[in-house]
């Protein structure tokens, strides 16, 4: 009896590490993919969260900026927040450093975004209010699509984005805002190399916001359970 008493509390024991371990394994796969401790500090950059879904190599960020028609560039000025969504063109450097977003410097990626509008409006007298430096965030997605959960709070959406901050400033150099817009027609109209008059840039404001930190993200849609016989 004593003899079956040890082995069951060897076992028990047994089954206890295993399990212990088991839980650690989880915890480790999490911590490894989740940044649950990240905080909010002054001055610095907090990093993506969910790590397992943040995207750094460069043709991927370039296929999700191929992929969206659509950027929303959100600012402050004196009568208060706001944001607009618009049409874009870009230039991205992808860098040659591994502090994807994080620096300034030549070698650090960097992304500028092409945008036009109205001779005057709103974010035209913020930016030129600013100094014609004005501090904003952007976001843009896509590849969007809602998945089926078991249950209500099992449903989720699949999707690609890039989020950033970076400045807005109007372009008043005639070469370079035929360059914005002619990258601008590329991407949406895919008319490559089309240029401008004089006469045809006095119609309109061309802007940029050049970021020297925005993120990748991609939460891929999972693939379909198979059923077993």
């Amino acid at each position: 009896m004593a003899d079956e008493t040890a082995m069951s509390a060897n076992q028990a024991g047994a089954q206890a590490v295993h399990g212990a371990g088991a839980d650690l394994g989880v915890q480790t796969r999490r911590e490894s993919t989740r940044r649950d401790h990240e905080h909010t500090v002054a001055g610095q950059h907090r990093r993506m969260r969910r790590a397992d879904r943040e995207v750094t190599e460069p043709e991927e960020i370039r296929a999700i900026l191929d992929g969206c028609d659509i950027v929303r560039i959100a600012y402050q000025d004196d009568e208060g927040l706001s944001i607009v969504p618009v049409n874009f063109g870009y230039s991205y450097n992808p860098g040659t450093d591994d502090g994807f977003g994080a620096g300034t410097n030549e070698a650090s990626p960097s992304l500028t975004l092409f945008l036009h509008s109205a001779l005057h409006g709103r974010k035209i007298d913020a930016m030129r209010a600013a100094g014609n430096a004005l501090d904003v965030a952007f976001e843009m997605e896509c590849d969007c699509e809602v998945i089926e959960g078991r249950t209500a709070c099992n449903w989720s959406e699949s999707f690609t984005s890039i989020i950033g901050t970076g400045v807005a400033s109007v372009v008043d150099d005639f070469d370079e805002a035929n360059t914005a817009l002619s990258l601008l027609m590329a991407k949406q109209a895919h008319m490559p190399d089309v240029r401008f008059t004089e006469r045809q840039l006095a119609t309109v404001t061309v802007w940029k916001v050049t970021s020297a930190h925005f993120t990748a993200k991609n939460h891929p849609k999972p693939a379909p359970h198979r059923r077993t016989a």
